[in-house]
């Protein structure tokens, strides 16, 4: 409780800022001051709820994650704007109209990164084609596809029909193997069963592997487990399983969400243990991973490739670049000493509904000799 104070707090006072330093810079009167007043006192409302509460009706959810979006943008702007005016009032360089036109700059801009990271957000994530080239892979495996899709995030704003067109562009690839990787749900199976049912038209090959991402842990794992188990998903919870395809012998194995076991002690991620049991003779050996940052251990335990998610690129312009103080890989194809690490972009997006600088992917691994 007392942490969400402060959350609060801190953001009461960023919109105060936000408001003062505009309101000054566009030098808007009384009753124009209060209606940007007003909408700030709304946003600062939603956005908590938008949050916080998991039961709220859609619409509010709606309108309190645009204005998060909204807000990230404004406040990034009018801090660089800030410290553009320090530079040029210390060698007297501002003048009245630079302080206007800043500030006019920073809503215009604030609003057309929002409008159209909207529209990336919303529209279905184009496919990404990427080779991976592995050592000493046997001709068997040479051209085996494996489809991803990570952080869908259906909740309040991306619903069945999203999943579904997800779903129908994964089955055209005609993938060898379907891997999702975490981060599917916001929201308890109750509330998002419906809309998680088109999982169950995923169709490869060899199957469709999932393991949980940080947010089916906020969201009640136990319970998501169970049900992606009944739409004829694998999930595997630091275990294997082996394929033969062609008389050549791939191991696909996943692993828990590297936080799991704040959640539940029993669900510590654990690479190691994904390979218990593994036989000798498999050539090759693949971790599905929700976070980059299960590489290291992925690694020592003697896997050939990693396909994980959970960083959005960023999503959005500048949140991209703090991704690195937590995860030590962003997007695209990654390499740690003798382990290769693909990091999706996401296929949907958490909070607000915009993407701008990273956009959403399906992506197909094509396994190729080194």
């Amino acid at each position: 409780m007392r942490s969400r104070f402060r959350v609060l707090s801190i953001l009461a006072l960023l919109h105060a800022y936000i408001g003062w330093r505009l309101c000054t810079g566009l030098e808007l009167g009384i009753a124009s001051s209060i209606l940007v007043a007003l909408g700030l006192v709304l946003s600062c409302t939603l956005m908590p709820l938008a949050v916080f509460v998991d039961r709220i009706h859609d619409r509010i959810a709606w309108a309190g994650y645009l204005m998060m979006g909204l807000f990230s943008s404004l406040l990034v702007l009018t801090l660089l704007r800030d410290l553009v005016l320090g530079g040029l009032w210390i060698f007297s360089l501002l003048t009245p109209e630079i302080s206007f036109y800043s500030a006019l700059a920073v809503v215009t801009l604030g609003s057309l990164t929002s409008l159209i990271g909207l529209v990336n957000a919303r529209r279905l994530a184009r496919v990404v084609h990427v080779d991976v080239p592995l050592k000493n892979l046997p001709t068997a495996l040479q051209g085996f596809t494996i489809a991803q899709i990570s952080d869908i995030h259906i909740g309040h704003t991306l619903k069945r029909g999203f999943l579904e067109a997800v779903v129908n562009r994964v089955n055209g690839l005609n993938p060898d193997l379907i891997a999702v990787t975490g981060d599917v749900v916001d929201g308890d199976v109750e509330r998002l069963g419906a809309h998680t049912q088109p999982l169950a038209g995923l169709k490869a090959r060899y199957g469709s592997y999932l393991v949980t991402g940080n947010h089916e842990y906020y969201s009640g794992v136990h319970q998501w487990t169970e049900e992606f188990r009944r739409l004829g998903l694998s999930v595997l919870l630091n275990e294997h399983v082996t394929l033969e395809h062609q008389g050549a012998t791939l191991l696909v194995a996943g692993v828990t969400d590297f936080s799991a076991a704040r959640f539940d002690p029993t669900h510590r991620s654990d690479p190691h243990a994904a390979l218990a049991g593994a036989p000798e003779h498999a050539s090759h050996r693949i971790l599905l991973a929700h976070q980059p940052r299960s590489a290291h251990e992925a690694e020592k335990a003697g896997f050939h490739l990693q396909i994980s998610g959970h960083t959005h690129g960023g999503q959005f312009w500048p949140w991209n670049l703090f991704v690195p103080m937590q995860q030590p890989f962003i997007a695209g194809l990654d390499r740690l000493n003798d382990l290769l690490i693909y990091t999706s972009r996401g296929t949907g997006y958490w909070g607000p509904p915009k993407r701008f600088g990273a956009p959403s992917e399906i992506t197909l691994l094509r396994l190729v000799s080194a």
